[in-house]
């Protein structure tokens, strides 16, 4: 992590800046997912508990981040946005894990799974299965996301990311084609 690059989101009448969020962090995933990279990081310097903000900086060593910032992966979104070049990263004793946050899946989907698994295993009608079953309340998470698209069933889903709070020494691993990772984490300035 001795490099980042950070892409600021300009301001435009005709996109909210969460839009422009979301089509920014589902290109960085195709670009991350092409290049096959398990080493660039992604934070949000100006985030808050409800809003990931208009700045997102990714961290790396220096050729994986030449590679990307060299490559089109913005496509025609480039005048949305301000580029910022590639730069060491400044010494710092401040580093963030920025993770995934996932809930279990919806209560009603859960207990449909636990009914027709408790129906199999003690051949029992499904009333009386369902009478069995207790499930908890969906959890409702209070932390920022970007609204993504999945590739593969085309539905739309929530990506909700956390800055975990700040730690005094880097820990290396590695990260997820979202630049995110539940143990590595990235400088923090």
């Amino acid at each position: 992590m001795d490099h980042f690059f950070e892409i600021h989101l300009r301001q435009d009448p005709e996109f909210k800046s969460q839009v422009l969020l979301d089509t920014l962090y589902a290109k960085l995933h195709k670009a991350l997912v092409t290049l096959h990279s398990q080493q660039i990081g992604v934070s949000f310097p100006a985030h808050t508990n409800k809003h990931l903000g208009n700045v997102m900086r990714l961290h790396g060593t220096k050729p994986e981040l030449t590679q990307l910032h060299q490559s089109a992966w913005l496509g025609s979104m480039v005048d949305l946005l301000e580029v910022c070049g590639l730069s060491s990263t400044p010494a710092t004793d401040q580093h963030r894990v920025v993770r995934r946050v996932q809930v279990q899946s919806s209560p009603e989907r859960v207990k449909r799974r636990l009914v027709k698994r408790l129906m199999m295993r003690e051949g029992i009608a499904e009333d009386q299965a369902v009478d069995r079953v207790e499930v908890k309340p969906a959890e409702l998470l209070q932390v920022p996301f970007v609204t993504l698209q999945s590739s593969s069933t085309r539905q739309h889903f929530r990506l909700f990311i956390s800055h975990e709070p700040v730690k005094q020494n880097s820990v290396v691993g590695t990260f997820s084609a979202y630049g995110l990772s539940a143990i590595a984490t990235v400088p923090w300035f």
